[in-house]
This record gives structure tokens, sequence and C-alpha cells, in this order.
């Protein structure tokens, strides 16, 4: 696969067919990176709120947002002093600066699993998962619930333990954010790819943060079959605990959204419910993404839009929140603005992966997707 996308939205000469597994695979990746890249500047959940992003926007008069986030100088008046805080890589992220993406985790974990299914399979095991940590990620690219499971089997610990010992992280976000490509290479199988995805997370998360990770995987598997977010969200949930306190948020969140409330008026009340978990737990977060995706209602930019505005861990957000709404549409229908930037190039700290072509990342994808047991969803899974 060559070239990339036009920044008019044509998709260029050597694309994917519209509608094909490869060009909804496309679509999660390049989805996920642009998701990522445009909630990357604000990734501060105590500082970026729901307000101040939106206050940011209106100042910049870009609202509704159909793009990258606009520099600090499109502000009017200017920004005063520690008034917009934003991520130190924040110059490679906006509007006008995107020219490939910049190096992130939300990325890094992405390219780390599509390595452990080359090198594994489907059926690796959480220890060689591990060992796909220590041979391609540098451990000061790690964070919370994945730096303490690092050390821990830098320390000869194994699963379980790597999750459990001196991890106050436990349910955090991380695993949720490393499970794209089991759903990707599970097309129309929740069922495969939220497996995929425990297997995975119990190197480092355990309850909430574990099914945080088979939802994800499971609602990105159903987008390829699903009629759209609503019943992909659905499947997703069918995968998890329906007692855990994960899948009561996301039902709530469906509820309210069925009961005709409000975007805001649902995220209000999913943050009262939420109050004291902080701004990198699975829980708000998960709830966070359900809502871009149900009132995005299928819409590219819209999803990514309103998944990033509503603050938390805003760029994994936009990255989940992305991937899904790749896989629905498919890359020949994500707007332009959102893929030329990306100069089909991904920067990794992972070993091997620095300049990646995306289209390449994808064709790797299809492959392993295409030895996947044949399966449609079913019914039952939605």
């Amino acid at each position: 696969m060559t070239g990339r996308p036009d920044d008019d939205g044509t998709p260029a000469a050597g694309s994917p067919a519209p509608g094909t597994l490869a060009d909804r695979i496309l679509g999660g990746w390049l989805g996920r990176i642009a998701g990522n890249m445009l909630g990357k500047p604000v990734e501060q959940g105590e500082h970026w709120t729901r307000s101040r992003i939106d206050a940011y926007l209106r100042r910049a008069g870009a609202l509704p947002l159909t793009g990258y986030l606009p520099p600090p100088a499109a502000l009017d008046p200017p920004p005063a002093p520690g008034e917009f805080q934003l991520r130190p890589e924040w110059p490679q992220c906006v509007r006008g600066a995107v020219h490939g993406s910049c190096r992130d985790d939300d990325v890094d974990w992405s390219l780390l699993a599509l390595r452990l299914l080359e090198t594994h399979g489907p059926q690796f095991t959480t220890e060689q998962a591990g060992e796909n940590w220590l041979l391609g990620l540098p451990y000061l690219q790690t964070f919370t619930a994945e730096r303490v499971a690092y050390r821990n089997l830098a320390n000869g610990l194994r699963p379980p333990l790597t999750a459990t010992y001196d991890n106050p992280y436990q349910e955090w976000i991380g695993a949720l954010i490393r499970a794209d490509v089991y759903g990707w290479t599970s097309p129309g199988d929740p069922r495969r790819a939220a497996a995929l995805a425990r297997r995975d997370a119990v190197l480092s998360h355990t309850g909430n943060g574990v099914y945080a990770a088979m939802w994800a995987a499971a609602t990105i598997a159903a987008a390829f079959t699903a009629a759209g977010p609503r019943d992909a969200v659905e499947a997703g949930l069918s995968r998890i605990p329906g007692g855990s306190r994960l899948a009561r948020t996301v039902r709530r969140v469906v509820s309210r959204y069925e009961a005709g409330i409000g975007w805001e008026g649902t995220l209000a009340e999913l943050e009262e419910e939420s109050a004291g978990l902080g701004w990198i737990h699975a829980v708000p977060n998960a709830g966070v993404i359900t809502a871009g995706l149900l009132y995005g209602e299928g819409d590219f930019t819209r999803t990514l839009e309103l998944t990033v505005r509503a603050g938390l861990d805003t760029d994994s957000n936009g990255a989940t929140a992305g991937s899904v709404a790749g896989v629905l549409c498919g890359a020949s229908r994500i707007p332009g603005q959102w893929t030329g930037p990306l100069a089909d190039r991904v920067r990794s700290a992972v070993a091997g992966f620095d300049g990646a072509s995306i289209r390449q990342l994808a064709a790797r994808t299809v492959l392993l997707a295409a030895e996947a047991p044949p399966r449609l969803c079913r019914r039952d899974d939605l």
C-alpha cells in the first residue's frame, strides 16, 4: 500500500477499497492516531476541565471543533500567563503544525501489541506479553500501572503479582489503551477480542481496569459488523460482568442518551457519579468514550470533538473513540483534515517502529485479522 489521502479527503492511489476489511482496519489505525493527536495538547484532566477546553476553543473561534486543536496564537484575546497550560508537545500537535504523529504511549502500546501477535500469535501468554514490554519499550516511556508492572517484571515477579504488588493504579486506564489491536484482529468477534485483551491486561491491572480493556477490544471488534456505535457499545458490554462499576457506568450513559438527555447533561451526571476516582481512572474515561461515540452518532469528526471536549484523559479517550469511529466508517470516509497531516508516518519509542508507515502497519494488521477464525458478529453479541 502506497500513497496517502490528500488533504481534501480523496483516497490516494493504492488505498483499500471502501468498506473492505483493509479499509476498516486502516480506519482504526488512522482514527486512533488522529484522536490521540487531537487530545494530546490538553491531556491534564486537573487543569483541562470541560469548561476550560471549551473556553480555549471559543477564544480561538473553533467551536464546533472540526480539526486539530488551534494553536495559542489563534486566541483572541491572547491568553494570560498560565491560563491555558498545554502539554510540552503541543507545537507538534496543533493545527497547521502536524506532520506525522508525535510519539505517545497510546500509539506505542498498539505497536507492541502488533509485534506480540506477529511473534507469538493469538495464543500468546501473559508472560510473553511482559517479555515483549521488556524487549521493546524503554522503562521511562511507561506510566502508572505499566511502569509498576514493568518494574515488577524486571525484579523477577510473574503475573498476576506484576499487577498487584505495590500497584495503586490497578483500575486506571492503561490496559484500555492497549486493547485496539485485539479488536482490529478479531473483526466481528467481540468474544475473541475480549479474551485476547484480558490476557494482556492482567499483566498490570485488576478489576475494572481489566474490564475496561475487554470492553474496548470487544467494542472495536463489533464495530466491523455493527449497525452503528450503539450496537458496538452493547457488544462490548456483553463481554464484561454486568454488575461491575464500569458496566454500570457505561449503561447509565447509554440510558441517558436513549432518554434524550443532552451530551452536556450526561457528562455532568457522569462527573458527579465518578467524583473522587480521578481523571485517569478507567471508569469515568469509559463513560466519556461512550458518550463521544453515542452522541457522535457515527460521524467521525463529531465523535472526536465530543470525546476530547469532555476532558479527563483526552488523548487516550480520543484515540479509543477514534479507533471505533474509524472502523465504523473506514479510512475512505475519514475527512482529509485528520488524515492528510499525519503524512502516513508514526513516531514511536518501540524498537524498530519509529518512522513506520501507518498504511504498512494496517496491512500487517490485516494479515493477522485474516488468520483469525471466520465469524460474523452474532445477535447475542450485540
